[in-house]
């Protein structure tokens, strides 16, 4: 596939100034949890500059909760990972092990000592300290929804047979944890939207397209890795079957799509102003709004910033 992968994306990435005590902290944190396991080697794992992925998501979180992010972040990829191999063909078993960590969301310890059990709860205690039952009560949500959709992606990889589009998305917005990233952005940023803000169109369309954006990117960037193992889950794959076309032109169609996400959003991020005015947000409310849309701008930017060079996706 052609290297020509890059978004026109009009917001430049920011990197956070305490990205380098967060580094120094995940490596004990993955130590102390023992996530890196025997199939992965700390040198590998630093190709991937997971704390820089932090940074450049949550440019203007604290010390201390960019260091939460950190650890976040590689436990997404280092759970994720667990299902490359047989058990990610094996849904029941998936289902098991995903409902242990769900459990941990509503009070129940997981009942095995397991690192990514162990880890969850660690980071699930940390997320969740000092916020709103409402808030908790969403990310409740959200990581549930994250968690249940491993086992209808192990079904696919054992059926073989890819999706249609429809399925696609419902499936690829829960595995992706989109939703449970930008959460993040009013916890490490000690702040709530109201819900009036929060629930309004142009703000759930602008928190819809920055979990998709990046979503149909990685399926450009992963295809290579995806394809041999038999992941079905890939734009990539679902456009070229579609068309009968060749894999160069697949991943162009799904380039130009993601580019007009781009540009959707751009315009949604002007009309912002006068969403606030129309819902007659007070000063503090549209202040805060609008904070939670330069956090999703931020991890946009940060994010496809940190795929371009990051030696995860590299041969």
């Amino acid at each position: 596939m052609s290297d020509a992968t890059t978004l026109d994306v009009p917001y430049p990435h920011r990197r956070n100034p305490h990205r380098v005590g967060a580094e120094a902290h995940h490596r004990r944190w993955l130590t102390e949890y023992r996530m890196l396991g025997a199939a992965m080697t700390p040198d590998a794992y630093e190709r991937w500059d997971v704390p820089d992925l932090a940074a450049l998501s949550y440019p203007d979180c604290t010390a201390e909760e960019l260091a939460l992010a950190t650890d976040l972040m590689g436990f997404y990829f280092l759970f994720d990972d667990q299902f490359d191999g047989p058990l990610g063909r094996q849904p029941a078993e998936v289902a098991r092990l995903c409902d242990r960590l769900t459990g941990v969301l509503y009070g129940t310890p997981a009942p095995d000592d397991t690192p990514c059990a162990r880890a969850f709860e660690d980071l699930w205690q940390r997320i969740s300290r000092g916020m709103s039952p409402r808030w908790r009560a969403r990310a409740t949500y959200n990581w549930e929804s994250y968690f249940a959709s491993h086992p209808a992606e192990a079904a696919g990889r054992r059926g073989g047979r890819l999706p249609d589009r429809e399925t696609y998305l419902i499936l690829r917005r829960g595995t992706a944890a989109m939703e449970s990233v930008l959460d993040m952005v009013e916890r490490l940023g000690r702040f709530e939207v109201s819900p009036a803000a929060f629930h309004s169109p142009p703000l759930k369309q602008l928190r819809q397209l920055a979990a998709d954006i990046p979503s149909l990117s990685n399926d450009i960037r992963s295809y290579p890795q995806e394809a041999p193992r038999g992941d079905v889950n890939n734009l990539v794959m679902i456009v070229q079957q579609e068309r009968g076309c060749s894999l160069e032109e697949a991943g162009s169609v799904v380039l130009a799509e993601a580019q007009l996400m781009v540009d959707r959003y751009t315009y949604l991020v002007g009309e912002l102003p006068r969403t606030y005015r129309e819902l007659e947000l007070g000063p503090d409310q549209s202040q805060t709004a609008q904070r939670y849309a330069d956090g999703l701008t931020a991890w946009l930017s940060g994010y496809l910033s940190w795929e371009s060079g990051t030696g995860r996706y590299q041969p």
